[in-house]
């Protein structure tokens, strides 16, 4: 579980950005911009981040506080699983995918991220599992709400390709797999989606 400073921090942030967008006086708005200034304080303190780093990244969002959404890709191709290896992350290796984006479709953002960081084309056929990042134990913590959607996607086309961002793409069978990119993906879950991949009848984990 996310140490308290992190679900103030958080709760703190929602509370400043959804009063700023329905703030319809500047006293209001400034007292909302001062909660923001004591979040990205909490943030700041007790992280490496310098406290302008931690608001520039809250002035990128508006609008009422929502949970973001990272997709991620689950293809197997006998009988192991696709992974990426992240440059950003000391090269750790992960599910390709990333946020999804406005005017997306959940799938449409999967297949796309799987394309854009593995070279692989794929078809989104399942919803395997709706995990709160927060509760799932992931690390480093973030500072933001993040909801984890992993769709399982059938290899339909395309080969191998590495980028600026990935270094390496690879399968890996269920008991050779990688140091993990735990920001992204975690060991418990891999193992759980070798389960869907022995029993395709289970249905969707969340929470």
């Amino acid at each position: 579980m996310e140490p308290n400073w992190i679900k103030w921090g958080k709760a703190l942030q929602a509370i400043a950005q959804t009063g700023l967008h329905f703030s319809q006086s500047e006293y209001d708005a400034e007292r909302y911009r001062q909660i923001q200034e004591i979040a990205a304080e909490i943030f700041a303190r007790h992280s490496l981040t310098e406290k302008e780093t931690i608001l520039d990244l809250f002035s990128k969002d508006s609008g009422y506080a929502t949970p973001k959404v990272d997709v991620r890709g689950v293809v197997f191709r006998d009988a192991q699983i696709l992974l990426v290896r992240e440059v950003l992350d000391n090269h750790r290796w992960t599910l390709p995918g990333g946020w999804a984006d406005v005017n997306e479709t959940p799938t449409t953002a999967v297949t796309r991220e799987v394309f854009e960081e593995s070279g692989y084309q794929t078809q989104a056929v399942k919803l395997l599992a709706v995990y709160d990042r927060t509760h799932q134990g992931h690390t480093p913590p973030m500072p933001y709400h993040v909801y984890k959607l992993f769709f399982l996607c059938e290899l339909v086309g395309g080969e191998s390709k590495v980028s600026h961002e990935i270094s390496e793409v690879a399968f890996f069978p269920e008991d050779q797999i990688p140091e993990l990119s735990q920001s992204r993906v975690l060991p418990h879950q891999i193992q759980r989606f070798f389960e869907y991949y022995h029993n395709p009848d289970l249905p969707t984990d969340f929470d």
